[in-house]
């Protein structure tokens, strides 16, 4: 029987003509297929149509900026890598990218080679995590001694079975599925209180206060990035 492998597609958003036909090239060579968009304004857009393996985004983009399109996308539970071009000198943006949700960033100007070697590995690391959870009970990858059992939805820590109740279950597992990266605090209530009609604006926020005290002895820790969300980090 003939195995055929579906080549990696990536998304690129980046506005410069010049470096859209470089970066289509080089892809091209290296057997991706690449879909470009180059507005701010239709990124979103083009991003849900084409269902990219890895998202190559530059941060200077005209209509809509690349730290707007990045936060809507993760604000809809949109998970796919994102790699952040940024220009030298940018500390604040690239710092606040990662925050938001990006995987990786690489400042122009940059070198081919190694741009093409970080989008390959963000594609291996993310197809290695929904193998991890979709092979045997469906446990996700460890994270501070935390991990989730996908098939039943039991949280364990250090393999003992927490004590959560559903909503704190449901934020916790949110928070796992990304750790280290913000998730917006419309997106968690919309997980948290799935089935309910009508939600207070500030109902998530005790369901955070309540999962935090659970993980104060842990070696995780549940942090507020104002105006951004909520993530999951190491314990300093």
């Amino acid at each position: 029987m003939r195995i055929t492998f579906r080549p990696m597609k990536l998304l690129l958003i980046e506005d410069n003509t010049a470096m859209q036909t470089t970066l289509q090239r080089s892809f091209g060579r290296c057997g991706m297929q690449v879909v470009v968009c180059g507005d701010g304004a239709r990124a979103l857009d083009r991003w849900r149509a084409s269902v990219p393996d890895v998202v190559v985004l530059d941060l200077s983009l005209p209509g809509l900026d690349g730290l707007s399109v990045l936060a809507a996308a993760r604000a809809e539970g949109i998970d796919t890598p994102v790699l952040l071009l940024t220009a030298r000198g940018t500390v604040g943006d690239r710092i606040l990218g990662l925050n938001m949700g990006a995987d990786d960033y690489l400042s122009k100007p940059f070198d081919l080679d190694e741009l093409e070697a970080r989008v390959r590995a963000l594609a291996r690391r993310t197809s290695a995590h929904r193998a991890a959870v979709a092979s045997g009970t469906g446990a996700t990858p460890g994270f501070c001694g935390l991990s989730c059992d996908g098939d039943r939805g039991a949280i364990y820590l250090d393999g003992q079975a927490m004590e959560l109740t559903v909503r704190e279950s449901a934020l916790l597992r949110a928070l796992l599925g990304r750790p280290g990266h913000a998730l917006a605090k419309d997106r968690l209530s919309q997980l948290v209180f799935a089935d309910e009609a009508e939600v207070q604006p500030d109902a998530i926020e005790v369901v955070v206060y309540r999962l935090r005290k659970k993980l104060a002895h842990t070696r995780a820790e549940l942090v507020t990035l104002r105006g951004l969300g909520y993530l999951l980090r190491a314990a300093h």
